[in-house]
């Protein structure tokens, strides 16, 4: 069964975000939130990007979905 890995995809956050030169501020100001936690928590490997937001940070980033998120199979 194939499952995300949150704290892998947290790291290709961040790479991605660093590749697109954007910083967390930045991140965070594009989906609308008022501070950077939920950033933080998606870097950390602590949460996942909503769908909504998933959708959004891949446009911001010049990815696909699928290319944010690693997906492991067990």
């Amino acid at each position: 069964m194939p499952t995300i890995d949150m704290a892998a995809t947290g790291l290709r956050i961040g790479a991605l975000r660093d590749a697109a030169g954007l910083t967390n501020k930045d991140l965070a100001e594009a989906l609308g939130f008022s501070t950077r936690n939920a950033v933080y928590k998606w870097l950390g490997g602590d949460a996942l990007p909503s769908l909504d937001n998933l959708v959004i940070l891949a446009d911001l980033l010049g990815v696909t979905m699928d290319e944010i998120l690693v997906v492991r199979k067990l």
